[in-house]
């Protein structure tokens, strides 16, 4: 069932940590570090992974490195979106990954890279098919973010929200399938490039989506699936009964985890990007779901 499993969701971001308590990532290099450890201790066998960075970043990677975050992991990872968010052309991916590569002998594992369809379906479609033929082969884990657009009625996990302009809104539009489960474009060829590509797909707290997301995986011939629990989520009243049904649902899969997300009683600040006042919690967390989950 699980696979890997990955320390937070995108550490570089100020969407996703907070710089300002820990501006050099030290508290974000022990907390890594003593989760590695732990899982490693618990299950060997389970691939150990960095939080995808965005930007991707070889300052960052070294400066991990120098911390000695990276001494117990198995790969380090990236996320990309340059047709929407970042300031490089979709051209460059391979430049890109060689930029990570030049700075550790980790594998370098692509998990979220997608293109939104605010603008028009059709760039999607390019997007789709350009990222397959550069990514496919190079490396080996590649995630596409996402199969279902963002609900509109639900936030973005993005500090500034509407005041991002149309960056915000292209939130919204990362999907294979559309908010009522309707095809776009992109989706009719999804599956010339499974099962290479595995779909990044995150289930908010009991989604009304999850039966219905795993019915599509299928039918596109997914066979990789990336996901999240939370550890604010775990702290919600029927977190362990909303996390056995999710797990249970996906089974079927080689699921990548990502473990993040501080409780706001937990963290240094009450935000869910807080460094937690307790690293050793974080790591108690991780141990305790490959406990559960990996078989």
């Amino acid at each position: 069932m699980i696979e890997a499993v990955k320390f937070w969701n995108e550490p570089n971001n100020k969407s996703h940590w907070a710089f300002e308590i820990d501006p050099e990532w030290r508290i974000y290099a022990e907390m890594v570090k003593m989760a590695a450890q732990a899982v490693k201790a618990e299950n060997p066998n389970i691939l150990r992974v960095l939080g995808g960075i965005s930007p991707i970043d070889p300052h960052f990677i070294t400066t991990l490195q120098g911390h000695g975050a990276l001494d117990d992991l198995n790969a380090v990872a990236v996320h990309g979106f340059p047709l929407d968010w970042n300031l490089w052309s979709i051209h460059e991916w391979r430049e890109k990954i060689a930029e990570i590569e030049a700075v550790t002998n980790l594998p370098v594992w692509v998990t979220e890279v997608g293109v939104s369809s605010f603008g028009a379906e059709e760039v999607q479609e390019f997007g789709l098919r350009r990222t397959a033929e550069l990514l496919r082969g190079r490396v080996d884990r590649i995630f596409w973010y996402s199969l279902y657009d963002l609900p509109r009625a639900w936030e973005a996990t993005t500090r500034h929200r509407e005041a991002e302009g149309s960056s915000y809104y292209r939130h919204f539009h990362m999907g294979l399938l559309r908010e009522d489960s309707s095809p776009k474009l992109a989706l009719q060829q999804f599956a010339d490039y499974t099962p290479e590509l595995g779909i990044c797909q995150w289930f908010h707290f009991e989604d009304h989506r999850l039966e219905a997301a795993v019915e599509w995986l299928r039918r596109l011939g997914v066979k990789r699936l990336r996901t999240g629990l939370s550890w604010a989520d775990y702290l919600r009243p029927n977190a362990q009964k909303w996390f056995d049904r999710m797990m249970k649902a996906l089974e079927e899969f080689d699921v990548t985890v990502t473990f993040c997300y501080t409780p706001e009683e937990k963290g240094i600040q009450p935000h869910h990007t807080s460094p937690p006042q307790n690293i050793a919690e974080f790591a108690d967390f991780c141990v305790e779901m490959v406990r559960r989950y990996a078989r």
